[in-house]
């Protein structure tokens, strides 16, 4: 016969989770950036793998509107086709 599993909840709450790493400020909400401008591809490409993926959030460490913004603004300079949509190897 099998043996149930043990749960980690209780031990969960009394050791909370210390491994989290410093909360780095949003580098749009520190210079005080009011629009990402699509035309603007060198900082666009900081925000882009090597295979042209958009990083996420929890790499970049934008916040959340102005991951939409980055989003928006990468996705309108590869229709204008200053960035690609994929790299091929």
């Amino acid at each position: 016969m099998a043996r149930k599993a043990k749960s980690n909840r209780k031990r969960r709450r009394q050791f909370p989770d210390t491994r989290r790493g410093k909360v780095r400020p949003c580098q749009f909400c520190k210079e005080n950036v009011d629009f990402i401008d699509w035309k603007d591809v060198s900082v666009l490409r900081k925000y882009m793998s090597d295979r042209a993926k958009i990083r996420s959030r929890r790499v970049t460490g934008v916040c959340p509107g102005h991951q939409r913004e980055l989003a928006t603004a990468i996705k309108n300079a590869r229709e204008m086709a200053l960035l690609p949509y994929v790299v091929q190897r």
